[in-house]
């Protein structure tokens, strides 16, 4: 059997690593501008995990004296304290600062995140209701869950393949984690989070590094290559971070240059200008703080942003930064270094300390997961503000996507044949249910053929092939039935996409395609979209007495967003295009408005709510 070759010893270098790891994470969080991809430090940790576990377990392992009691003793040193100390807080901070709907999923994500599942949690938790990242403060667990699920079975394996395969080791694991990387590619484009957040498409990251601790590459004996292939793996890490962005497809192929540039550091990195610059004392710092900065510098930017209701930025930013790395330094001096001691903390007291915490993190979950939400922390105007959220389509669970779930798609109104249809993207759900109740007053009835994140546009190239079938088939449908006279397009035109002269163009001639059938076409124009979720920003001013201050984005703003697709309302109108305009309905004034009548006129950021598009339907 291979054994590893080299003792294990500290390295400077792996600790400058961490701080490349890191701060793009911080930085990409913070919207930093430059970092844009700076979510693959989650990546690069991954790799330096499985070369510093594996390295330890398989020489344990090779010496015959490694004990599962003895590594998860370990585990429990590194992991619990600081973890135990960030939930516990977080839950406090939820409880005092977040709104009944907001506050309801911290305690489900808490307890999650204590039982290392908190991965599979968000995984589960998905959908326009389940509340975005910007109100869970504890998402960035889920990669520690990865990690911990991960080091259940690892070190059983290597135990039995020094039993009975002691050969056949670097093969084995090798075999792993391609299988786990093809998987990966294989599901890149799988939007149910699968691949991003659950360990068997993350696996390959972790063995990446562990395969380097088995000394499965040579070693690199000549400098010139050690430079060379430790500047690349620099760079391949730079461009991911300063390239990758939001809309990148990762993890699956996108995932190789960041692991393999890590890879590449750990294993050229030593003897090299590179690992000099990863030795600086700086950057070791950094990465000793690493695993607090990681835990706090997210809850801190969360709450901030919900406490504000904006993105961070300008002096803001800096403060959370800075609060993010004391709060690090908090830690690691007064939580991660004592329970690091055994002369401190006997290896007793850590098994009593983590099922102590455990069991007071679980029970306090329970009990907040008990109040749901805890709404009676707060006054009626609030509430009534913040049940807004639930103002949306009672049909959106039933008939929204329907083609995507293979379901006929819903007919609204009275008991009769359809005479109009409703074609559109997520914006188009409430409008299909406000036409609905209009036309079932006069007996009449509307088809809905919504479809999240595409817009009714026949040759529109969206991420989702599906996007382009579904489209096919709402205009299929259409073409067969003579029933249908009228046809409302319905989008979100105002995500700033949509606006560009050629996605215009083909929305012409979609238009003049849907009219060439003998069918009326109206357009509901823009719905003016929020740099805040209306219902929680409502809330926070009811909460403040400062309803007087409710407003929303500017016309000038909305009518500069939309300026290719406004140009053409004319044209489409007097050829016989009826348009239905929500900045009309919206903007009276130079600013748009967010309620009326007590109401909150959208659901979230950019979706109407009921009331809101009542509201567009009958002034706009």
């Amino acid at each position: 059997m291979a054994g590893i070759d080299h003792p294990i010893r500290y390295r400077r270098d792996i600790d400058g690593l961490r701080a490349v790891a890191i701060l793009p994470v911080l930085l990409f969080h913070a919207h930093v501008p430059g970092f844009s991809g700076g979510y693959v430090g989650v990546d690069i940790f991954f790799v330096i995990s499985g070369f510093l576990i594996t390295g330890i377990i398989a020489r344990e392992v090779d010496e015959g004296r490694f004990s599962l009691v003895h590594f998860y003793e370990r585990r429990f040193r590194r992991i619990i304290p600081a973890l135990a100390l960030m939930i516990l807080v977080t839950l406090g901070c939820a409880a005092w600062l977040y709104l009944p709907g907001d506050l309801d999923g911290v305690p489900k994500s808490a307890l999650a995140a204590t039982l290392f599942a908190s991965n599979l949690w968000f995984f589960t938790d998905t959908g326009y209701f389940a509340g975005g990242a910007d109100v869970k403060p504890l998402l960035h667990t889920w990669s520690l869950a990865v990690e911990e699920q991960y080091y259940i079975g690892f070190p059983v394996l290597l135990m039995l393949l020094a039993r009975y395969a002691p050969r056949w080791r670097a093969v084995v694991l090798t075999l792993i984690a391609a299988g786990s990387l093809a998987l990966a590619i294989i599901l890149q484009r799988d939007t149910s989070g699968f691949t991003f957040y659950l360990l068997p498409t993350r696996a390959w990251e972790l063995f990446a590094g562990g395969l380097l601790a088995l000394g499965v590459l040579p070693a690199i004996n000549r400098r010139w290559i050690g430079e060379l292939v430790a500047w690349g793996g620099l760079l391949a890490i730079a461009l991911a971070v300063t390239f990758y962005n939001r809309d990148t497809i990762f993890p699956g192929l996108t995932a190789l240059p960041p692991v393999l540039g890590a890879a590449a550091l750990i294993h050229a990195s030593p003897g090299t200008s590179v690992g000099r610059l990863l030795s600086l004392p700086i950057l070791v710092g950094i990465g000793l703080l690493s695993y607090s900065l990681y835990l706090w510098h997210w809850p801190l930017i969360v709450f901030t942003e919900y406490a504000t209701d904006a993105p961070l930025s300008g002096a803001t930013r800096l403060i959370v930064m800075a609060a993010a790395l004391l709060a690090a330094a908090l830690s690691w001096r007064f939580v991660e270094r004592p329970f690091r001691s055994r002369a401190r903390v006997p290896a007793r007291t850590v098994f009593r300390f983590t099922a102590a915490a455990m069991a007071l993190l679980c029970l306090s979950s329970l009990g907040l997961m008990a109040m749901g939400g805890w709404p009676s922390r707060f006054a009626a105007p609030v509430l009534a503000q913040i049940a807004g959220q639930q103002d949306f389509s009672p049909t959106r669970k039933r008939c929204h996507d329907s083609y995507m779930r293979g379901a006929s798609p819903c007919i609204l109104g009275a008991a009769t044949h359809p005479d109009a249809m409703l074609w559109g993207d997520s914006h188009g759900v409430e409008l299909a249910y406000a036409l609905s109740l209009e036309a079932k007053r006069r007996g009449r009835a509307l088809i809905e053929r919504t479809t999240s994140s595409c817009p009714p546009v026949l040759d529109y190239e969206a991420k989702d092939a599906r996007c382009a079938a579904a489209n096919r088939a709402a205009f299929a449908a259409l073409r067969a039935d003579q029933g249908i006279r009228r046809v409302y397009l319905a989008a979100f035109w105002a995500n700033g996409d949509f606006d560009a002269p050629d996605f215009v163009a083909r929305l012409d001639r979609t238009i003049a395609a849907i009219r060439a059938e003998g069918r009326e076409v109206v357009l509901i124009g823009p719905v003016p979209p929020h740099p805040f979720d209306v219902p929680r920003h409502l809330a926070h001013l009811a909460r403040a007495g400062r309803m007087d201050q409710a407003q929303g984005v500017s016309r000038a703003w909305v009518d500069a967003r939309t300026v290719h697709l406004r140009a053409l309302f004319t044209r489409w109108q007097v050829r016989g295009v009826r348009l239905i305009d929500p900045v009309k309905a919206l903007c009276a004034t130079d600013r748009c408005a967010i309620e009326a009548e007590g109401k909150p006129l959208y659901f979230d950021s950019h979706h109407l709510s009921v009331a809101g598009a009542l509201r567009v339907i009958r002034d706009g």
